[in-house]
């Protein structure tokens, strides 16, 4: 299975028979996400979140802000409902967690969450392989819950999300979104820092400890 960051919140997921695409993004300042996807997944309704036509196969299948279980190309899509603030949705309105299960591997998204899980949400997303976490705090979770919620959910990668890359053209609110920066989420963890968006893994080559994946944007 290949994982690639087009960055932001979007991932790309290709394994043996089925693309995947996590929150393709626009209006950020970087190049929009393409792919060819057979499942697009969208946290919520925002356009830096849902930008869906330039990742998907014509027939491929778009969820978004999707609650329940749905089986598609043979890969079961379920979807958790969470808050996209800690204001009961007030602020920001409700996010889907995304947890999918491809070559032998489970694959978790907590999309723009904006706070800590209850019991009820842990236990529907279960036990998981791969996290992609938001970590810069402002619009969404910052380190401190990020880390309570990996550490309640063991999983063996994290992949941090949905923090300030700092680059030229980004508007003014996508910067003020996220005011926390990436190093003090990693600050004294196990980190494989990587020079490029995309790496492979399989279920035989997880790492036996928990290990952050810093993927890197050469823009």
């Amino acid at each position: 299975m290949e994982i690639k960051w087009h960055g932001h919140a979007c991932f790309e997921v290709k394994g043996k028979n089925v693309t995947i695409v996590f929150d393709p993004f626009a209006g950020i300042g970087l190049p929009e996400p393409k792919a060819n996807a057979d499942i697009v997944l969208c946290s919520h309704s925002h356009r830096d979140h849902n930008n869906v036509e330039p990742v998907k196969k014509d027939d491929g299948k778009v969820f978004e802000s999707f609650i329940g279980s749905e089986e598609h190309k043979k890969v079961l899509v379920k979807g958790i409902s969470t808050l996209h603030d800690s204001a009961g949705g007030s602020q920001r309105g409700k996010n889907s967690i995304y947890v999918v299960q491809i070559d032998g591997m489970k694959l978790c998204h907590l999309g723009d969450l904006g706070h800590d899980l209850a019991d009820e949400q842990l236990k529907s997303i279960g036990e998981v392989d791969v996290v992609f976490t938001p970590i810069a705090g402002g619009a969404t979770i910052g380190p401190d819950i990020a880390w309570t919620i990996v550490n309640k959910l063991d999983p063996k990668i994290v992949i941090p999300m949905h923090y300030n890359l700092g680059f030229a053209g980004a508007p003014p609110w996508f910067s003020r979104a996220m005011p926390i920066d990436l190093e003090v989420f990693l600050e004294g963890k196990n980190v494989e820092r990587i020079k490029q968006s995309n790496f492979e893994i399989t279920k035989e080559k997880l790492p036996k400890e928990l290990k952050i994946m810093v993927l890197t944007l050469n823009l």
